[in-house]
């Protein structure tokens, strides 16, 4: 329902800047975009083609310049940045949270990184780069150095008159994180403590330790997964010597996540997330034409075991009706089990471990499956051609075929996972390969040695 809510709204946003554009008048479309937040209006632009995204983009106040071009994906975010000039760019993203502009910091221009790099105080020019210093996709780079900490040998009162002298919190602020004299990473205090307990109480009687800290170098998948079990707003980033980095805050999590579901997607069909809609002609066809590539390469392996039986085609057509039933519902069959296993690898679910126990599971889920639609194809067959030799044959290729599915959506994304090659993208493409060539092989040759001997 919230999804379907947030479908509905931008699809009514998206209808209404579109009709007050092709009325000229760009008043309404100023009061429009300024109505909404900088995540919607990222969303609103990666929707409009070129030409009326560069006149919105133009539109869009300035001081949200920096949040839109954070929530926009990649590639629209090229092209909105080749329309500002330096000065632009740098007032932009001058303003950013540490964590926002890095995540951004290698698409600019080399002249503004250097021009905010200067604009910045030296602690948060430290700040930038240490968080530039960690490989994209870790903790590290996730995280924003901008946290609250206090000393365990303090008490209640002298925390609460040092955050009324700091003024304000960084947002999604829930724990304030505990260190030692030399910054290492004790524990937290939550802001509901400090409120609740007398001022003189101290605060290594508040330290809650059961939060463990995130090293810097963890995945953004594992640090998504950590925070969905255990329900974190905010959690502690550290270096190998526990020292305190920085932390990563819900909001980011979520994008991750978004992210996660959009690759997931999309990899499946070979396409890239970070796309824009309306991407030139040339790049869309660059970016897709490997993939293309690749099932045709898959596709002339299948046509060349079809080639291998051109004379029992010849002689019994009905089978070539009956080809695409057998590699269709193997296809589907191993997309199934391809489905569960990138997200159980996603999830950390799936390893070396119970990968014996998954593949003789989803076997014997095959087998029956398998009897199951081999037999109401069989019946079908047989009604269809009068022939009970041909109906036991879709029916024998079915249940092998359902087989060889199984075992490829299994062991094909481990395979891939262990040479490093994301399932989410190569998984699809091999896996329908494999039970393409095993059903034509499987089904003309059980035609081939019981309707022709």
């Amino acid at each position: 329902m919230a999804d379907a809510s947030r479908h509905d709204r931008t699809a009514r946003q998206l209808r209404l800047l579109s009709d007050a554009l092709d009325t000229g008048r760009l008043g309404p479309v100023r009061r429009l975009i300024n109505t909404l937040s900088p995540a919607e209006i990222a969303n609103l632009l990666e929707s409009l083609p070129t030409p009326k995204r560069s006149l919105v983009w133009g539109l869009v106040d300035p001081e949200d310049d920096g949040e839109v071009l954070v929530h926009v994906g990649e590639d629209v975010r090229e092209s909105l940045i080749a329309e500002m000039d330096a000065d632009e760019l740098v007032a932009a993203v001058e303003d950013l949270d540490i964590d926002d502009l890095a995540d951004i910091a290698e698409d600019l221009p080399d002249q503004v990184i250097a021009e905010v790099l200067r604009s910045m105080d030296r602690e948060n020019r430290d700040r930038l780069e240490q968080v530039l210093s960690f490989p994209e996709g870790s903790a590290g780079r996730l995280m924003n150095p901008d946290v609250v900490t206090v000393r365990a040998d303090t008490t209640v009162d002298v925390v609460l008159r040092y955050l009324r002298l700091r003024g304000e919190l960084p947002d999604h602020t829930d724990y304030l994180f505990v260190v030692s004299r030399r910054h290492q990473y004790l524990g937290r205090v939550s802001l509901s403590s400090l409120l609740t307990h007398e001022t003189s109480t101290p605060i290594n009687e508040l330290i809650d330790d059961e939060q463990s800290a995130i090293p810097a170098g963890t995945s953004e998948r594992e640090v998504a997964n950590q925070f969905s079990d255990h329900d974190w707003v905010s959690a502690p980033v550290v270096d190998e010597s526990n020292i305190l980095l920085g932390r990563i805050t819900i909001d980011d999590v979520v994008d991750i996540i978004r992210e996660q579901a959009e690759h997931q997607a999309l990899g499946a069909a070979g396409l890239d997330e970070d796309e824009d809609l309306f991407s030139p002609v040339k790049r869309a066809v660059r970016g897709r034409v490997v993939w293309l590539g690749i099932n045709l390469f898959t596709a002339f392996l299948a046509a060349s075991v079809i080639g291998q039986f051109e004379v029992t085609l010849q002689k019994i057509v009905a089978l070539a009706v009956l080809m695409p039933i057998v590699a269709g519902i193997g296809g589907n069959a191993a997309v199934q089990v391809l489905t569960l296993m990138v997200r159980g690898l996603a999830l950390g679910q799936v390893g070396a471990s119970n990968a014996r126990i998954l593949l003789w599971k989803e076997i014997r889920v095959a087998l029956i499956n398998g009897l199951l639609i081999g037999g109401i194809v069989g019946v079908v067959a047989f009604v269809w051609f009068g022939s009970a030799m041909m109906s036991l044959v879709i029916a024998m290729a079915l249940v092998l075929n359902f087989c060889a599915a199984a075992a490829a959506g299994v062991l094909l994304p481990l395979t891939l996972k262990r040479m490093n090659i994301d399932p989410a993208v190569a998984g699809t493409v091999v896996v329908t390969a494999v039970t393409d060539i095993m059903g034509f092989f499987v089904f003309l040759g059980l035609a081939t040695v019981i309707l022709l001997h």
